[in-house]
């Protein structure tokens, strides 16, 4: 499989959505190709899991005939047996009418019975097919939406156009959990592109999270050491789509290291389906990731209620791309929260340092946490510089990197990569003012494969540079007023050449004579000619 391949098949679905939703919101269109290429995936896997078991017993059919339908049919006795076994092998069932090849058949054939067949199916899976891990997956698909049609026999029609066009897209490429897993995340991308502000919140574009992903991947004490063998655990509270998470998990396998489970906490309802979709379409089984519906902020996950400090879990990476100060409401009880009390709470009108202090809260003694925040945490006061300052004295702020504006589809701002560890081997702050190395693109800027290699370089080697990097003592940042503004470290600006006046005087003194020489000829010429000479 190519990286082409995947391109090719990404932009051939990006095609038939944009052709396809019309008036829809891209947001709520995207809900729908998801689902269906979900469900593709899906079915494709179970179809082979369920022939490599069944053998010899597998029946053959007449093309596009349903051939686990036929063994349904034909084994009535045998179907309770069939899907226990199939629950232990793939840990999930689909029967034979939600198969995504039969529901493709149904679209080419127009049928009436599509979008109840597959009401029924989404139905299915939701409550039966997996288990309670995985109850609502389709509960924001929408197929009685008057966003597809004003009736049923109109969303019916425009469900066949839709699952028909996708089929037709899928047709000439191959079942790869990898290639459709890709294509979804491409589809995730253009949809947060086009879909303005408010639904890039949930996306980290795939350059930003493979620094974050490269930096907690490598050794946390001296990441000149290299990559990790083994990360038993990851995090991210604020997980959107998934993606960053996936992204941690395959720069730590492609570095020839393992990952124990993936754990995500998202807020919104969508996107939390679209992170459980993702991790299954990337062939992370459901008993290696655990996504969480609910608030970060309100701590309500109960793996991390146990008061018992023994059995606070710890995990070896957090990586989080948070709303940018978001204003939240902390209550009276929250300076005693076991999050904050050590450090202070984050002022009601930015809770950056609330998601930072949570995710710093569960992070192993040997563990790297890589967070996404505005510039505003470097240098505000109140609050905010209280906590920066216990941080900084504690020595758990290890780098800050400056990365260029317009990189994210939610704000313009530049941003900034904290890197902070418990297990801090350097007594300095390295500082890193990526913003002026990017590439421009039609509509924001981007990370080149050059500049996630100078910034992961530089991380990995303590490297300082001028304009660039630059390991900075604490005596200097206490000196400073704990402010952590990158340009009052690193400045990009380049120091103005030396001019050299008197050379330049005599330049201009021979300029000017030869000036005058040249005029004084060409008046010449203008006399014998009888005209005015020249002021």
């Amino acid at each position: 499989m190519t990286d082409q391949t995947m391109n090719n098949l990404g932009k051939t679905l990006w095609g038939i959505a944009d052709g396809l939703r019309g008036a829809m919101n891209a947001d709520d269109f995207r809900d729908y190709m998801l689902a269906f290429l979900f469900l593709r995936y899906l079915s494709d896997n179970y179809e082979a899991a369920a022939r490599r078991e069944l053998g010899e017993d597998w029946p053959t059919v007449e093309p596009g005939g349903n051939a686990l339908q036929a063994f349904y049919d034909a084994n009535p006795d045998d179907i309770g047996e069939f899907e226990d076994l199939m629950r232990r092998k793939v840990h999930y069932v689909i029967r034979p009418d939600s198969l995504w090849s039969h529901i493709a058949e149904l679209a080419r054939q127009q049928s009436p019975e599509l979008l109840t067949t597959l009401r029924q199916g989404f139905k299915y899976i939701e409550e039966e097919s997996f288990g309670n891990n995985f109850a609502g997956l389709f509960s924001e698909i929408n197929l009685d939406s008057e966003k597809l049609g004003k009736n049923q026999a109109e969303r019916n029609k425009k469900l066949t156009t839709i699952v028909g066009k996708i089929a037709e897209g899928l047709r000439g490429f191959s079942t790869d959990s990898d290639l459709l897993g890709d294509a979804y995340e491409y589809l995730i991308g253009q949809f947060a592109a086009g879909s303005g502000k408010k639904a890039g919140e949930f996306y980290t574009p795939q350059q930003v999270s493979s620094v974050l992903s490269g930096i907690v991947a490598l050794d946390s004490q001296d990441p000149a050491l290299g990559y990790k063998k083994r990360l038993g655990s990851v995090l991210d509270m604020t997980s959107g789509s998934g993606s960053l998470l996936l992204n941690v998990r395959r720069t730590v396998e492609a570095h020839g290291g393992s990952i124990g489970k993936i754990y995500g906490q998202e807020k919104n309802i969508t996107t939390y389906n679209l992170a459980r979709m993702n991790m299954l379409l990337h062939g992370v089984k459901d008993t290696e990731f655990e996504i969480f519906h609910g608030d970060t902020l309100s701590n309500d996950w109960d793996i991390f209620k146990d008061e018992n400090p023994a059995r606070k879990p710890q995990f070896d990476a957090v990586v989080a791309n948070p709303p940018f100060s978001l204003r939240w409401e902390p209550g009276e009880a929250t300076a005693q929260d076991t999050r904050f009390k050590s450090y202070g709470v984050a002022p009601k009108s930015a809770a950056d340092f609330a998601f930072l202090l949570h995710g710093f809260h569960y992070l192993s003694q040997e563990g790297t946490m890589a967070i996404i925040l505005p510039h505003g945490v470097l240098f505000r006061g109140g609050a905010e510089e209280r906590i920066r300052r216990k941080l900084l004295e504690d020595g758990y702020i290890d780098t800050i990197i400056g990365l260029p504006s317009n990189l994210f589809y939610s704000t313009g701002i530049p941003v900034a990569i904290l890197v902070l560890k418990k297990c801090k081997k350097f007594d300095d702050v390295l500082v890193i003012n990526a913003s002026e190395h990017f590439g421009k693109k039609k509509r924001q800027n981007e990370l080149r494969p050059q500049d996630i290699t100078k910034i992961l370089d530089t991380y990995r080697e303590r490297r300082e540079e001028a304009h660039y990097s630059r390991r900075v003592p604490l005596d200097e940042i206490a000196q400073n007023g704990y402010n952590l503004n990158i340009t009052r470290y690193v400045s990009t600006d380049q120091a103005q050449e030396d001019i050299d006046l008197g050379s330049v005087h005599e330049t201009l003194s021979a300029i000017e004579e030869r000036i005058q020489a040249a005029t004084a000829q060409h008046n010449g010429f203008l006399k014998e000619l009888g005209l005015p000479p020249l002021p």
